[in-house]
């Protein structure tokens, strides 16, 4: 902190940006709340995709593409709806995290939201910008950069 700053005894920066007084989540907890998500809603619709829809994990094979489209629509539109309502999945929710528009401060818009979710599918299939928020200082991911979304601590 500078000399000036510390004889007035302003407050230091925040995280996200000069005029923030939220702090963004770490991604260790982000990580966390992931693995709850996908336990919590991913695999009851894997569940019922091989075994409801397909008859066995051979019938989901042979129709992969298929099976993907039926597992990521349900589980987008369900993380979308959790986020739209409260800001929160169940694993955001466990580890004390919401999910805000960097804009408004406020929840993130369906817009925002739509953007986000087919920025994370491109960032899982292809990889890039996965170790985003490793390398970054303010620690937001890529899906978080285009749909100008962050996650913060409650």
């Amino acid at each position: 902190m500078r000399w000036r700053a510390t004889k007035r005894k302003l407050p230091k920066k925040e995280t996200m940006t000069h005029e923030s007084p939220y702090t963004i989540a770490p991604f260790s907890s982000r990580i966390k709340a992931f693995i709850v998500d996908s336990f919590m809603l991913l695999m009851p619709i894997l569940y019922i995709v091989f075994y409801l829809i397909y008859g066995s994990r051979e019938g989901f094979a042979a129709h992969m593409t298929e099976g993907w489209l039926l597992i990521l629509i349900p589980y987008g539109i369900l993380t979308t709806l959790f986020l739209k309502r409260t800001g929160q999945t169940p694993g955001y929710k466990a580890y004390g995290l919401t999910l805000i528009s960097l804009k408004t401060r406020q929840k993130a818009s369906l817009y925002q939201l739509y953007i986000r979710y087919m920025t994370l599918l491109f960032t899982l299939f292809t990889l890039i910008g996965l170790f985003f928020p490793l390398l970054r200082k303010d620690r937001l991911a890529f899906y978080d950069l285009i749909s100008h979304t962050a996650p913060i601590e409650q």
